[in-house]
């Protein structure tokens, strides 16, 4: 009788369902026998790759037989200079989504609780099912994280707290004051992770990263990524801050090769590239003020957002929209997972790339 591998594999597996991306271009093109699509379903930048970034990895390319450097000392010395961090904090991840998996394995036994809120990141879900712990999923308010019910909702199996500033795929942030006050509720044995992906684009004058406050809250632990505004999410590079005694756990469960050798030369070369990264969110200002016009034009809603995407509110069941969008040649990104089964993601894109997904959205809400 054959053997069932399901069966064998760990329960929080057994129930595991794959992280499902945006639809590449490509698969769209090649299903649908169409060209000249644009994706807006993934928040990369639509900037394209930092030339100074570009030049660090064809650079690089030439120690392709090498292994990378374990430590990640060059960029863990330029995230130093940059954020004035110690790199004795700095977790370096294959992507963000991986120093979130590190994180999971380094705290999470099963029958421990993992609390976040509703609407927030799949991935939390996504670490907590995979290492046998109970997700506490907390209701949100006005679509973010409700801060007050998430300290609420500790318990003495509490062991890790996934806050997301900005949200995705909401857009909501919360303040400085807000996430200070959050911190002074939460016993020190419980791991606050702070997601902060979408930092960069975040020009509210009260808000606050993490890193600020980790010397009053050694708990607390900050993610960011270099695949949004520092436009590498094809290289996977991300990292976590942390006090000394977290990042050590963190490396005793991290691959030693886990980021390659152009990630590392691209991440530390784009840090220096502040014309890039400035341009990057000019650009983004620009276009969320162009679809947030063009949405009130058509009479939509959506939620007002701080990162480089907003969700719109298509009125109705939003699985028909984005299948019509589809055959526009102009890919998005539904969130019914999310329980969001009436919104639409859409990153911003260029201005000809957010005037085309206007123009298909209304053409395909008419005809719906």
């Amino acid at each position: 009788m054959a053997c069932d591998f399901y069966q064998l594999a760990t329960p929080g597996v057994q129930g595991l369902h794959p992280y499902q991306p945006g639809k590449p271009v490509e698969e769209l093109e090649r299903e649908l026998g169409i060209s000249n699509s644009i994706k807006l379903a993934s928040n990369e930048n639509p900037m394209g790759p930092s030339p100074v970034a570009m030049a660090a990895v064809q650079a690089a390319l030439g120690e392709s037989c090498r292994y990378p450097d374990a430590s990640g000392y060059k960029l863990k010395q330029a995230l130093s200079e940059r954020y004035g961090i110690s790199p004795d904090t700095i977790t370096l991840g294959n992507g963000s989504n991986d120093v979130l998996e590190l994180i999971g394995r380094a705290f999470i036994v099963p029958g421990d609780e993992v609390i976040y809120s509703q609407h927030a990141f799949v991935v939390y879900m996504l670490v907590a099912q995979s290492t046998g712990a109970t997700s506490v999923v907390v209701p949100a308010r006005e679509w973010g994280h409700d801060l007050d019910a998430m300290a609420a909702a500790i318990t003495d199996k509490t062991r890790i707290i996934f806050l997301a500033n900005p949200n995705n795929p909401t857009g909501t942030w919360f303040s400085g004051q807000a996430l200070q006050a959050f911190m002074a509720k939460v016993p020190d044995d419980v791991v606050v992770v702070l997601d902060e992906a979408y930092l960069e684009y975040v020009t509210e004058a009260d808000y606050l990263s993490g890193v600020q406050l980790q010397a009053g809250f050694p708990n607390l632990v900050v993610t960011r990524t270099f695949s949004k505004a520092f436009g590498l999410a094809a290289l996977r590079i991300g990292y976590a801050v942390a006090n000394p005694a977290i990042t050590d756990l963190l490396n005793r469960v991290r691959q030693p090769f886990n980021v390659n050798i152009p990630a590392l030369e691209a991440a530390t070369a784009v840090l220096g590239d502040t014309n890039y990264l400035q341009r990057s969110v000019e650009l983004n200002r620009t276009g969320m003020v162009q679809l947030e016009q063009g949405l009130t034009q058509l009479g939509v809603n959506w939620i007002p957002s701080v990162g480089n995407f907003i969700s719109v509110d298509c009125g109705r069941d939003a699985a028909p929209v984005y299948a019509e969008l589809l055959q526009e040649g102009v890919i998005v990104r539904p969130v019914a997972n999310y329980q969001m089964p009436q919104h639409l993601r859409v990153t911003i894109g260029l201005p000809e790339e957010n005037s085309r997904f206007l123009t298909a959205f209304a053409s395909v809400l008419q005809r719906l």
